[in-house]
């Protein structure tokens, strides 16, 4: 009885504390869109980012809270402490780096291609001379910006790659720049005359999440959890489970 009695006292004094943990704020961009995450009247419903993000906390004994803005914002936001980690990151993409941000390992990896019709031929990239190219707002291009910037290609943004996509078929351009993740969830839904197809492939680049390391954020346990993560292949079955 005595020893029932202090298990249960042990277990009121440890539920307030875990009740007392803030849920770990997670950023969304207003602009992904299936498989990286799908959006639901403004909130985060599924998606690979959304898998990752639960699993994340649930490892460290915290609630995931997803908080949808737009690209552009998530520095700024990171920067001023309200937001705790942000996903589908690069290093190469930050604006400056800061001594307050820890990286993760890398949990997938991405490449941009070029894409078109499934009539349309092949074609070098800088051969077309002041072509639009479907673009995502916000996004970065490291391997063609060049071309951007000096004329030679013009950007036709979108808020999101299934929008890009989308004015490919409709032939709004006949060019865009997106990823294999993007276009295969795409093409899923498409009849075989308006699938999309690979026209060009560029620079593979690594997606980590990054975490401010400050006393208010578990930037250790965070960066702990994701290597287990990756040593158990539970990154890999998230992505299975959208292929």
């Amino acid at each position: 009885m005595r020893a029932l009695f202090l298990a249960s006292a042990l277990l009121t004094l440890a539920t307030p504390a875990y009740a007392d943990q803030r849920p770990l704020r997670f950023s969304v961009s207003d602009s992904s869109t299936m498989p990286m995450i799908r959006l639901s009247r403004g909130e985060a419903t599924s998606g690979i980012l959304y898998d990752l993000h639960r699993r994340i906390a649930e490892k460290i004994g915290r609630q995931a809270e997803h908080l949808v803005m737009s690209r552009a914002r998530i520095q700024p936001l990171l920067a001023n402490g309200d937001v705790d980690v942000s996903c589908y990151m690069n290093p190469a993409w930050l604006a400056s780096d800061r001594p307050s941000y820890r990286w993760s390992v890398p949990f997938m990896s991405q490449r941009t291609i070029l894409v078109a019709r499934i009539d349309s031929p092949d074609v070098d990239l800088r051969a077309l001379q002041g072509e639009r190219i479907g673009t995502v707002r916000g996004f970065h291009y490291p391997d063609i910006d060049e071309l951007f910037l000096d004329g030679h290609l013009i950007r036709d943004d979108a808020r999101t790659e299934k929008q890009v996509l989308g004015k490919v078929v409709a032939g709004r351009y006949r060019y865009a720049l997106s990823t294999h993740t993007a276009l295969g969830w795409f093409n899923r839904s498409q009849p075989a005359e308006l699938k999309l197809r690979v026209i060009d492939e560029m620079t593979e680049f690594p997606l980590h999440c990054i975490v401010r390391d400050e006393p208010d954020v578990p930037a250790r346990q965070v960066l702990d959890a994701m290597q287990h993560m990756q040593r158990d292949g539970e990154f890999e079955a998230i992505l299975a489970k959208y292929r």
